[in-house]
């Protein structure tokens, strides 16, 4: 069973409470101490995120890891193909897959994949496994960019959390940029199983979700992911 768990914003790189969705995440490994590796290359391999991903993860009693782009670089592709989950952190979406592409990662991640293996990951860890994201990789303005493509669809986080993300989405729609948006809240994960979405998961105080953001009849629509099931934490 293949599984992707993008996160549309919240987790262990904001605060370590109540870890709610990690223990999600591991719950669905089918693995009492899951093998998982994080890849923190969108903020730069930035170092206080790497240690909040092993707080939370360790306190889970998971097998830990970590990929480091900006040091010596482990084997790539033996590490990722024996582990149980992969977890991509937030930050730069661009840079990141321009990093990934240079060193190979986005094929290995596919075969990992194709494996079974679990894809997750927050914000830019979560649009990267569509066709196209959503991204504020620039400084001044939002764009579609081309992303990994194991899943169909375009992709944007922080749905309802940044301000210029819903009228970035309207404007693409009505202009035909894109022709539907899959939209996931913050504190929300939309779960895919077999390439398709199947579970809308609100870990957080409030009653969030995911949509499909389309336009119709001069109208902008947002709509249930085909047959997702809701999940409150």
């Amino acid at each position: 069973m293949k599984q992707i768990i993008a996160i549309g914003g919240g987790g262990f790189g904001r605060t370590i409470k109540d870890l709610k969705i990690e223990k999600y995440i591991k719950s669905h490994s089918g693995k009492s101490n899951p093998k998982i590796c994080f890849i923190p290359t969108a903020t730069g391999d930035d170092q206080g995120y790497i240690e909040n991903f092993y707080k939370a993860f360790d306190e889970l009693g998971c097998e830990t890891s970590h990929i480091n782009f900006f040091k010596r670089t482990i084997d790539l592709r033996s590490h990722i193909l024996e582990q149980d989950i992969v977890y991509v952190g937030g930050g730069n979406t661009k840079s990141m897959l321009a990093v990934w592409k240079e060193w190979g990662l986005d094929s290995i991640l596919k075969e990992a994949y194709d494996k079974e293996i679990m894809m997750s990951g927050v914000s830019a860890g979560a649009i990267c496994w569509f066709e196209r994201g959503i991204t504020d990789s620039w400084a001044d303005h939002q764009e579609t960019i081309n992303c990994l493509g194991f899943v169909k669809g375009t992709c944007c986080p922080h749905y309802d959390e940044e301000p210029e993300r819903i009228p970035y989405v309207k404007d693409a729609l009505t202009n035909n940029g894109i022709n539907s948006c899959l939209a996931i809240e913050g504190y929300t994960a939309l779960h895919l199983i077999d390439d398709e979405p199947a579970f809308s998961v609100s870990f957080g105080d409030n009653d969030t979700n995911c949509h499909e953001v389309i336009y119709k009849n001069n109208e902008v629509a947002h709509n249930s992911i085909g047959k997702t099931v809701k999940v409150n934490l």
